[in-house]
């Protein structure tokens, strides 16, 4: 029986990770159990890396966010000798499943993303403090900090070997980031990404893989002091943290979920989740002690939370499920109220962090490689922040006119000043001028309708809504339409709305999932990376791998 992966962890349960907190300063030691694996096969060895790994991680960073806000500098450090981290565990990627890999790589990309945002967003500045080997994805996890110092000695160095040992990519961003983040010269990175061993202290920092080598005598005392010299020039305000508790989340027999607010059913037959959100049923909270008081059970925030999870759930326990489709019921005046009373406060902590979750949910669904589609049903409450996901979404179906029996309030959408600028899309464009790209006109033309109420008609004239249906064809044109995307080739589907969704201007951040998408996917497909006499199979046996020499 296949395990199922669970993306929630406190700091009670950490076996890889610890954190010591010294006022504005965090230091983040990776400390990783070797024997501690997510699946068995293989060792931990080195401060390497898997899924559950970097899960902790992931947790971490969210915390830091809620829990410690008065953290200015988070110090990323090795709690091992002689070594930073030795990347993604090759054992673990040589047996792997290709869909945990790719997926793997995804979540990976995700976690880098939050806290290379950190400061950004939360005025959260992360530095690296490289002692020891730091290669492939170790660097990576370098590579995301705003700051990285290496110790100059006869052991510490930086590498990206992927391409010379393992016949893959660095497909966590490392190449995109040493280019378009260290803008480090095309020739030398070349250079840099085809060697196994590394670049070390002066070179390091002359090509610009690191912004200061530090002799090994005045390592510490030179990151403690480095730490304290961004904290002091930090002009964040905090106040007191929120605790994040545990999800209420249930999953039954037949792998059907519900949590709160979300409820989750599955049609393995027709490949297809339908995800509910329920709307608030209470206001909200009216200012910001109020809100700090509700603490993670503000709707908002526990809806995002679980959407989150409800989100990595189905990626890696349910991948066949290729269909997802989303609905909502509530109040769409309600869900503006909780939305306004955030925007109203917006320079308070927990508000803003609130906001910025909702910015990576949304954009963590933005990347999810599964069909998605929004349905407007009557009673719906698709509005302001909920309705960005009609923008996500492939295609967007509503409900037209009354229909016989049913007694909810008819089908709406609102639009508030969040869907005009609160949520980037990774192309730094928001889901409205992405999707209405060649006429950006209509976009000012939109935010004049900002709080109207907008039925179907209304809807599909503004080009908000793909399709809209009256009750006679409302259920035959949804099954004809989900029976087709059922059938199409999964392969095809992944990089068809993957193309589609990110229109407009590239980013660094557009290019690192593209590049995962296409080329890192590709490779874990290929025999040279992961066939029999492949690089990823052969490491560490002492023979090398035998590649098929064909270039494509």
């Amino acid at each position: 029986m296949k395990k199922t992966i669970d993306f929630q962890t406190d700091p009670s349960r950490y076996r890889h990770w610890r954190v010591e907190y010294d006022d504005a300063v965090a230091n983040l030691y990776m400390d990783v159990d070797e024997n501690a694996g997510l699946f068995d096969g293989y060792q931990l060895k080195l401060n390497s890396y898997d899924l559950g790994v970097d899960i902790e991680l992931s947790d971490i960073v969210q915390r830091m966010r809620f829990e410690h806000p008065e953290v200015k500098v988070v110090v990323m450090r090795s709690g091992k000798d002689q070594v930073f981290c030795a990347g993604a565990n090759i054992r673990m990627l040589g047996g792997a499943a290709h869909s945990h890999k790719v997926n793997f790589c995804k979540f990976t990309n995700e976690t880098r993303n939050t806290y290379e945002a950190a400061l950004k967003d939360s005025g959260q500045n992360y530095i690296a403090a490289i002692r020891g080997a730091c290669a492939g994805g170790g660097y990576e996890l370098a590579l995301a900090c705003n700051h990285i110092m290496l110790t100059d000695d006869s052991s510490s160095s930086v590498a990206l070997p992927e391409v010379p040992l393992l016949a893959v990519l660095p497909g966590t961003g490392g190449l995109t980031r040493v280019t378009d983040k260290r803008k480090v010269r095309r020739d030398r990175a070349d250079i840099f990404c085809s060697m196994e061993e590394g670049v070390k202290g002066k070179r390091a920092k002359e090509w610009g893989l690191v912004d200061e080598v530090i002799p090994n005598s005045e390592f510490n005392e030179t990151v403690v002091e480095r730490a304290k010299e961004l904290a002091a020039s930090s002009n964040k305000v905090a106040g007191q943290g929120i605790k994040l508790g545990p999800l209420d989340r249930q999953i039954s027999d037949d792998g059907s979920i519900s949590y709160s607010l979300i409820d989750i059913e599955l049609d393995r037959k027709f490949r297809k989740a339908t995800i509910t959100i329920k709307g608030p049923e209470n206001s909200p909270p009216d200012n910001s002690e109020a809100l700090t008081k509700a603490g993670d059970q503000s709707y908002l925030l526990r809806l995002a939370r679980e959407l989150d999870d409800a989100i990595l759930h189905l990626r890696l326990n349910e991948m066949e499920l290729g269909l997802w489709v989303i609905r909502t019921q509530g109040n769409p005046e309600l869900v503006l109220a909780h939305e306004a009373a955030l925007l109203s406060i917006k320079d308070h902590w927990l508000a803003n962090e609130i906001l910025q979750l909702w910015k990576r949910v949304l954009k963590r669904l933005d990347v999810t490689s599964r069909s998605i589609i929004a349905i407007v049903e009557h009673g719906s409450c698709f509005a302001g922040t909920l309705a960005e996901i009609l923008w996500a979404a492939d295609r967007s179906y509503m409900m037209l006119d009354e229909f016989e029996g049913d007694e909810r309030p008819i089908a709406k959408l609102k639009l508030s000043e969040a869907n005009f600028g609160q949520y980037p899309m990774a192309n730094d464009l928001t889901r409205i001028q992405t999707r209405f790209l060649g006429t950006p006109e209509h976009v000012d033309f939109l935010r004049e309708q900002i709080g109207e109420d907008l039925e179907a008609e209304a809807a599909d004239e503004h080009g908000l809504v793909t399709y809209i249906y009256d009750d006679i064809d409302w259920e035959d044109e949804l099954r004809i339409f989900m029976e087709e995307r059922a059938s199409f080739s999964p392969d095809a589907m992944t990089a068809m709305e993957a193309n589609l969704r990110f229109s407009g201007p590239e980013t660094m951040e557009t290019r690192i999932f593209g590049r995962l998408t296409a080329w890192q996917n590709w490779i874990f497909n290929r025999p040279n990376a992961v066939g029999g006499d492949g690089a990823l199979k052969r490491y560490g046996t002492g023979i090398r791998a035998d590649f098929d020499m064909e270039r494509i």
